[in-house]
């Protein structure tokens, strides 16, 4: 049984039930992150570009897919976003307030607000701590709790709300499976009552048969708490069926943005048709003509010039595609269909 077949049916996301609000809970603006790279003992200095200048909103209670290669900036992003990782430049603003500047007090705070479930279950538990000191740290650090009696009480409904019996709390990760281990994880995130959480590949390190089970209980929990997931993955599959919006990046830029049903049906940009492509599809009516790419993915090292996919591009164009970079622009004012490339298809 594949993995689209064991999520639970008919809870999609339907992007029609997210109006645009006047003001979006997260807006990122040219966020940019380069790591310095010596190359040799005495070697020049270099900037690894692993996000150049990315600009994005997630709406409140919106779920927004990440997707791209291996390598493309999508774990930096969201760690950026969080300033788990200092950006280089550009802007964070969640909910009117900005991130960038703020200290660590102000940060602290923030914290309550913005969480992160790792993608490694095993190594993003303390192996030392029980569960209920893994869980319960935070309501500590937050003062969410006032004594040890109101702190078990409050370990043991997270883990009820994840699946996971009270008793529980007395044991060490290594006694759990890695899918238990990841609601662990999730309860951890859960504690301090944040509205958004980076989901940085969740899923990838688990059995195919226990991956559905945690799609499905993120969904229940975005339903119960109006959570706002930036959801990244590399399973396209998956982000279909969980994401509202999609955005697809490549060698750190975000190169379209769309809703589910808009990206799946009227992709525009060449790397989004090929990656797409790329999709098992069980039914035979619905299955896709794949798009082989020439070439590899250049080294952030060293970007090209110009569209940072020309040199892959079957529509790239001399003079242009290898000149000037492309901004990511909307196809149609209000459509909410961004695309940064010069020649987009079906355009």
């Amino acid at each position: 049984m594949t993995l689209a077949s064991r999520l639970r049916s008919g809870t999609a996301a339907n992007p029609s039930l997210i109006p645009a609000p006047a003001r979006p809970l997260l807006r990122v603006d040219k966020l940019a992150k380069f790591f310095p790279v010596r190359r040799g003992f005495f070697g020049k200095l270099a900037f690894l570009r692993a996000v150049d200048g990315v600009s994005f909103d997630i709406d409140r209670g919106e779920t927004l897919g990440l997707v791209g290669e291996s390598g493309c900036g999508k774990s930096t992003l969201g760690r950026t976003i969080l300033r788990l990782i200092e950006p280089t430049y550009g802007r964070i603003v969640y909910d009117g307030r900005e991130v960038v500047p703020m200290r660590s007090e102000e940060l602290r705070a923030l914290r309550r607000k913005m969480q992160i479930i790792f993608q490694d279950p095993y190594s993003s538990l303390n192996p030392k701590m029980t569960v209920r000191s893994i869980v319960g740290e935070a309501l500590t650090i937050h003062r969410l709790v006032r004594g040890p009696r109101e702190e078990e009480a409050r370990v043991a409904e997270l883990l009820a709300k994840v699946g996971l019996p009270r008793d529980a709390m007395t044991r060490y990760p290594h006694e759990f499976s890695g899918g238990q281990r990841q609601r662990i994880g999730i309860a951890r995130a859960l504690a301090v009552e944040p509205e958004f959480i980076v989901c940085d590949e969740p899923i990838s390190a688990l059995d195919v048969s226990i991956q559905a089970q945690i799609v499905n209980l993120l969904e229940d929990l975005q339903d119960q708490l109006g959570l706002t997931f930036l959801f990244i993955s590399h399973d396209l599959g998956v982000v279909e069926h969980i994401s509202h919006r999609i955005a697809v990046m490549y060698l750190g830029k975000i190169v379209e943005l769309a809703s589910a049903s808009d990206l799946f049906e009227r992709r525009h940009h060449p790397y989004t048709r090929a990656l797409l492509s790329a999709i098992p599809v069980p039914d035979p009516a619905r299955r896709r003509l794949r798009i082989v790419l020439e070439g590899d993915v250049p080294s952030p090292l060293e970007p090209p010039s110009g569209c940072a996919f020309h040199p892959r591009c079957p529509r790239a164009e001399s003079g242009t595609c290898d000149r000037e970079t492309p901004e990511l622009r909307e196809l149609v004012p209000g459509s909410r269909h961004w695309v940064a490339c010069f020649f987009p298809e079906g355009v």
